[in-house]
């Protein structure tokens, strides 16, 4: 799947924090809204957090800043939006109760393997 570079730097981000469950969905046929979720997971909402502030301020590095960040305090789901893509934090109880991958089930998935 062809995603843009700052999708493949999110994962790299996530991955160094040791997140788990990543996926791409491709929504650019689906949905006028974005392009991409990236949906990535933490085993507690300390890590969520920690990804995803990890990924937010990495990127910032790199001239790429979310327009929208949504959850950061709770911890539980965080999405950080990038308007081309939306990279959803989720811990695991709330990746399973909001079933995204399920939701966007007629997009193209990307199931990322730890060899990006």
């Amino acid at each position: 799947m062809e995603v843009p570079s700052g999708v493949n730097r999110a994962l790299d981000l996530a991955l160094e924090l040791k997140a788990h469950g990543l996926v791409v969905l491709d929504l650019r046929e689906i949905c006028t809204a974005t392009d991409f979720f990236v949906l990535v997971s933490g085993t507690s909402d300390v890590q969520v957090r920690a990804i995803a502030e990890h990924v937010v301020e990495e990127l910032k590095v790199e001239g790429i800043r979310p327009g929208h960040v949504e959850g950061i305090r709770g911890g539980h789901w965080i999405l950080l939006d990038y308007i081309d893509f939306v990279v959803h934090v989720l811990h695991p109880e709330a990746r399973i109760f909001y079933q995204l991958e399920d939701l966007w089930g007629d997009a193209p998935r990307w199931d990322v393997s730890h060899e990006l």
